[in-house]
């Protein structure tokens, strides 16, 4: 499994007046939600970063942004609130219910 995010999305390069070329990285969307089959739920508690709950759940830290992804979150702070409950997803094709089944 990657640790970026953006490891699968598809690059363009866009040509500048001057003639010069840009390359970029095309847009990524998040899954749409209840796609992504659901390992466990963590209810975050006061002082936890959304880096050490995907390395306590998923076993590498740098695998945040796919808890990101399960509870449809485009930044950490959104995340790392306590009190909220946490879809743990599990990794990708892996078969299982997604969340709220």
């Amino acid at each position: 499994m990657s640790v970026s995010r953006y490891a699968n999305v598809g690059q363009a390069v866009w040509t500048a007046p001057d003639g010069s070329q840009v390359p970029y990285l095309l847009r990524r969307l998040l899954p749409a939600p209840g796609t992504m089959a659901t390992a466990s739920l963590h209810q975050v508690q006061l002082g936890e970063r959304i880096d050490t709950i995907a390395n306590a759940a998923l076993g590498d830290p740098t695998l945040s942004w796919l808890l990101g992804d399960a509870n449809l979150a485009m930044r950490p702070t959104q995340l790392a609130q306590p009190g909220r409950v946490l879809v743990i997803p599990l990794p990708a094709g892996v078969p299982g219910a997604a969340y709220g089944q």
